[in-house]
């Protein structure tokens, strides 16, 4: 007769753990038209399409084929297929046969599609780090 009904539950902590899942999967497109100019750290994932003209440090990259970057470029993953002219230091790079490259690259594993053009040296291995690392030719 006298029941006591239950408490609502409160959605906050449905909204912060999707929140904390968005935060896991977000990343930034830099359009075609876009031109930056300065360093770029970003805790989130790149997709750039435009210029820039810095440094750039993050967890993934994909460049397109038209962009260009001065600077050099420091993540764990990267697929290139524009212009860089830089140094490059990723653990898992792949360099598509669109990709021009002016300047050393350090990587712990390498997939460079034929036709890649890369002017510097390839070294295997990242600064600090004793894991194997592979080099991948693809046709």
């Amino acid at each position: 007769m006298f029941a006591k009904k239950p408490e609502p539950t409160s959605p906050a902590p449905v909204r912060q753990a999707a929140a904390s899942n968005a935060m896991a999967s977000t990343f930034s497109v830099l359009s075609a038209d876009l031109v930056i100019k300065g360093h770029i750290t970003a805790s989130a994932d790149l997709h750039i399409d435009g210029h820039v003209e810095g440094d750039i440090t993050c967890a993934a990259l994909v460049q397109g084929e038209a962009s260009v970057i001065h600077g050099a470029i420091k993540a764990q993953s990267a697929r290139l297929a524009g212009t860089v002219h830089g140094g490059i230091e990723v653990a898992q790079l792949t360099i598509s046969k669109s990709a021009r490259i002016h300047g050393d690259v350090a990587y712990g594993a390498v997939t460079m599609e034929q036709g890649a053009q890369v002017e510097g040296r390839l070294s295997h291995g990242l600064p600090g780090t004793d894991g194997e690392t592979a080099l991948t030719l693809v046709d």
